[in-house]
């Protein structure tokens, strides 16, 4: 089998896997949790590298570190093998924790590439069949074919933010940030921390995509088109013997966006561009959020010069009106596929 590309860059950002072996529980009890989160701590110190999310799940971990020492592969290494040993000893087991090597997603920092990942990693505890955002289930409240009651996002609500081995609580505001844990910089890419539990929350209302999920399989760089071909010069001097390691870049240009939106409802943009409140132009700004890579203000200048706080405010309106309407939300799913058609990514199903 073909060992995972390693790219190490100065200050780069990446979101890491690692999954136990024959997907076998990494954490048995609260001590196996705590230890693996007092060794972050440790890595953090030992080489400088920023943690800026985590999630810890039974049979593996999320996490999304900046290496400002382009050092992310002997991180990462220190820290497994040093809780590999530590694991073994408490549980009297020889052998393999982890399943093969670490998985490292090279994520560009710019734009809202970052915020998506720390999207995506918080969402882990909540991704169940019993609160109905399992595969399936999401796949069925993205389309509109069922909703949740107010007990599921309830308990969805109360799993999210009290699930103790996550960063969410921090970010959220439910729990005090440990010293090693860097939030500043999601939190400000986010609007603040009222408007990133917002953000994060709106997700588990209803069952619907979060940015990136399935496309971040087999990849090892996300994000904007530059820093995508800047990558892919770098892995080419990296290793030339694995050709099938895909890179993706899931940045579509506005204009497209809005061909996509204004072909789905039959109305043009200078229509409804100015229309306050109007559902189809609160979509454009959604979609633009989650599929652009732009920021906040770079979209609201794409928009006609919109105010970056109109856009966010647009954008978390969507979100509210996502939940309520069916019609929209089979509306989204439309303009979402054909959007994955243009971006040269097969359409896949709406989820969480």
């Amino acid at each position: 089998m073909a060992r995972p590309l390693r790219i190490d860059v100065k200050d780069g950002w990446y979101h890491i896997t690692a999954r136990g072996i024959e997907r076998r529980a990494i954490f048995r009890d609260k001590r196996d949790y705590g230890h693996f989160l007092e060794l972050v701590g440790e890595m953090a110190e030992r080489s400088g590298v920023k943690v800026h999310v985590y999630a810890l799940m039974g049979n593996h971990y999320h996490l999304l570190i900046q290496t400002p020492e382009a050092n992310a592969s002997r991180a990462i290494q220190w820290l497994n093998v040093s809780y590999s040993v530590w694991f073994n000893l408490r549980h009297n087991r020889v052998g393999h924790v982890f399943q093969g090597r670490f998985g490292s997603v090279l994520v560009d920092d710019s734009g809202s590439w970052a915020q998506l990942e720390s999207v995506y990693i918080h969402l882990n505890p909540v991704r169940l069949k019993r609160l109905g955002l399992d595969k399936g289930g999401r796949e069925a409240e993205g389309k509109g074919f069922k909703e949740a009651s107010a007990s599921e996002i309830k308990e969805r609500l109360e799993v999210l933010r009290s699930y103790e081995w996550s960063s969410y609580r921090a970010y959220a505001g439910y729990a005090a940030k440990p010293e090693w844990l860097t939030t500043e910089d999601i939190l400000r890419r986010g609007g603040g921390r009222e408007e990133y539990r917002r953000y994060v929350e709106s997700y588990i209302r209803q069952g619907r995509e979060e940015e990136l999920v399935e496309k971040l399989r087999a990849r090892v760089v996300i994000g904007a088109t530059g820093f995508v071909e800047k990558s892919k010069r770098l892995l080419k001097k990296i290793s030339r013997e694995q050709p099938d390691r895909r890179v993706f870049s899931a940045r579509i240009d506005f204009n497209e966006i809005v061909s996509v939106v204004e072909k789905i409802s039959g109305e043009k943009w200078k229509d409804f561009a100015e229309r306050y409140g109007n559902h189809l132009r609160d979509m454009v700004l959604y979609i633009a959020r989650k599929r652009s890579g732009l920021t906040l203000p770079a979209i609201g200048e794409k928009a006609g010069g919109l105010d970056y706080k109109t856009v966010g405010k647009a954008v978390g309106r969507f979100q509210v009106r996502l939940g309520k309407d069916q019609n929209i939300r089979r509306q989204l799913g439309k303009c979402e596929s054909q959007l994955s058609i243009v971006d040269g990514v097969l359409p896949k199903s709406i989820f969480f």
